[in-house]
């Protein structure tokens, strides 16, 4: 009788015990928020070893290598062996592995280097350059929106013409030259043998797809092959699971779909779903027992995702009984909302809670503009996952800046600013414009005359001009703050953000945010002047009592993924808010934002309070109505308290 140096049965859970005692063969894990997904992977790896598999015929495919590296090292600890010999790493890592040994195949030394991001974009614009496209007669995209749009193209396996039409329609007119720019691009790397990280992916999947020899030497060499996050893969990652799969068929995925949420990343929902399909004879395993949230927070994050259609059914048991009902607070406005959520950490903090055990969780990053402004105003300290303070972004400080030389035509930094945003126009033209206009009584009227239109060159004219009408247009608001950002906007700073930047809708909403503020100031410098106060408070000062490194955690839902916080927060729970407007009116958008609603919920473990605002000025000065989100809508009421912040509504 073999004798094992785990007790797997004490460890595991029975959900557990069953996915890692499976006899082989493909298998689909359903694992639910919380259920100890990353636990049953990495006894699965060691029950396998345990068993005889050599560790290089084990391939472990994991979104980020810490991830990997996490669960390796604990298998190491467990069976006190070394795991070096074991594939295991991101789909990127294991498929660089591959394309060392097999480089000269595709035409590539194996000595080859790899592109970053900002090698990509550089490299790119080179491309451009080659193929003298007019790219100033135009508004043409900037690298980092190429890089996106041929990344999803070949992650996606789509025509350039479908990636522009569904993410960027107005350039759907470059759809010609930029694919001519995407094979010239491919050409060149292949000349410096260089790659970037999709070619990682595209060529080991080309090389299985042309080369049936080399698919079934790693189809043999791989006995068992583990896929960590399955929802998230994309179309050609699971086209290489499914080859490296091929010869053994021990193929064990794990991920929930109700979790997937990354499609505007190029992952495919259709992986998940479909492995039945793919895999006929596949067994279906599901954990459900929930080791995070209490038993009324799931109730309600069960109640939210049954309404999906597309999906694997599961219904997560509680193992923590007590806890009390999630919360749901309309608020008048987002001033009220942001009012609520900062006392209400206050007073969570009272009861006993650090600022590092709360989060507060949104859609889009504009949503958070107004709690940060309170959260500054009350020294709550907070840091912002992957991201700036709203006030502290490239595009806000842009816009600012134009608002800037209005009210003070002698602010060099924001004269200096605005001019680089125009093509053609550089740090030295900057200056040159600078040293001629800044002794004049008045530099706006400067910019019309002869000397200083001669310092810039012949191609950066056009746009020089529609600066100097565009500030023209804003001397006259300046009692309107919210319309000359709107101004601003549509009179040319809309156009640079969706050549230059891939999350330029994003951006467009962060503008239209701050202009919604500005509705509040009757002029340009009062409105300003709020701005730099709010700015020069840092909010690092911790509130009484607390310790130096005690922060808030603010981050969209995507960010927040695989965490967790005893106290959580969602925030703009209303109609256009989440679910987000332009994925109103498709179901299958519907159903994403709906499972990134129960993405959010399950971040919580004791408390969960879900807001919205009734009331959202617009650009108009005129209140807007909002409906509650369609996921509030949805609950049965039961499952939540509803609290009335004023009795007198």
């Amino acid at each position: 009788m073999r004798t094992f140096r785990i007790d797997y049965e004490r460890e595991l859970n029975e959900e557990q015990q069953k996915v890692v005692f499976s006899s082989g063969g493909p298998s689909l894990v359903i694992a639910g928020a919380g259920s100890g997904k990353t636990r049953t992977i990495t006894y699965r790896v060691a029950w396998l070893l345990e068993n005889g598999t050599p560790p290089q015929s084990i391939l472990l495919a994991t979104f980020t290598n810490k991830a990997a590296r996490e669960m390796l090292h604990r298998v190491e600890f467990l069976l006190g062996i070394e795991t070096r010999n074991l594939w295991g790493g991101t789909f990127h890592h294991i498929c660089n592995l591959i394309l060392r040994r097999e480089a000269q195949r595709i035409g590539y030394n194996p000595g080859y280097t790899i592109l970053d991001r900002e090698d990509q974009k550089d490299f790119l614009e080179i491309c451009v350059e080659g193929l003298d496209i007019n790219t100033r007669e135009r508004r043409f995209p900037k690298g980092d929106v190429l890089l996106n749009v041929i990344t999803l193209s070949r992650n996606t396996l789509r025509s350039i013409e479908s990636i522009l039409k569904e993410y960027h329609p107005h350039f759907l007119e470059w759809a010609e030259r930029i694919a001519q720019i995407a094979a010239l691009y491919q050409d060149r790397k292949r000349t410096l043998n260089v790659m970037d990280y999709d070619d990682l992916l595209c060529y080991v999947w080309l090389l299985f797809h042309d080369e049936p020899d080399v698919r079934r030497y790693y189809g043999r060499l791989f006995q068992h092959v583990l896929v960590d996050e399955y929802q998230d893969t994309n179309l050609i990652q699971a086209e290489i699971v499914d080859a490296l799969a091929e010869v053994n068929r021990n193929l064990l995925v794990v991920g929930d779909d109700a979790q997937s949420i990354y499609s505007f990343r190029g992952a495919n929902f259709e992986n998940i779903i479909r492995f039945p399909e793919r895999y006929p004879d596949c067994r279906i395993y599901k954990l459900e027992t929930n080791y995070r949230s209490t038993k009324s927070i799931l109730q309600l994050a069960n109640q939210i995702i049954r309404h999906n259609v597309r999906q694997f059914p599961k219904e997560l048991r509680p193992v923590r009984e007590s806890g009390e009902k999630p919360v749901v607070v309309p608020t008048r406005d987002v001033l009220e909302q942001a009012d609520f959520v900062a006392s209400k950490i206050l007073d969570l903090r009272d009861r006993g809670y650090s600022l590092n055990d709360m989060a507060v969780l949104y859609r889009a990053h504009y949503q958070s503009m107004e709690l940060q402004m309170e959260l500054t105003r009350r020294n709550i300290p907070f840091e912002i996952r992957s991201g700036i303070r709203f006030f502290e972004q490239a595009h806000i400080k842009d816009v600012v800046a134009y608002l800037k030389i209005v009210v003070n035509p002698l602010d060099e930094v924001a004269w200096k600013r605005v001019f680089k945003l125009y093509p053609g126009i550089g740090k030295a033209t900057a200056e040159k414009i600078w040293q001629v206009i800044q002794d004049s009584p008045d530099p706006i009227g400067r910019l019309s005359e002869t000397e200083v239109q001669e310092l810039v060159p012949s191609s950066a004219l056009e746009g020089f001009r529609s600066l100097l009408t565009l500030l023209q247009e804003l001397e006259k608001l300046d009692s309107a703050p919210a319309s000359a950002i709107q101004v601003i906007l549509k009179g040319g700073y809309e156009a640079y953000l969706q050549s230059h930047y891939r999350n330029a809708y994003d951006r467009i909403q962060d503008i239209e945010e701050l202009a919604t503020f500005a509705l509040r100031y009757d002029s340009l410098e009062k409105f300003l002047n709020e701005l730099v106060l709010v700015g020069s408070m840092e909010g690092d000062t911790v509130v009484r009592g607390g310790t130096p490194d005690e922060k808030l955690t603010l981050s969209t839902v995507h960010q927040a993924k695989g965490l967790e916080w005893p106290c959580v927060f969602v925030i703009w729970l209303c109609e256009g808010g989440f679910p987000s407007s332009p994925n109103i009116g498709k179901r299958e958008n519907i159903e994403e934002e709906r499972r990134l609603f129960y993405v959010a919920c399950t971040r919580a473990k004791d408390f969960l309070f879900l807001t919205y605002p009734e009331h959202v000025q617009g650009f108009t000065d005129r209140s807007l109505l909002r409906r509650p989100s369609r996921f509030i809508q949805e609950l049965d009421g039961s499952c939540y308290h509803k609290y009335i912040l004023y009795k007198e509504r």
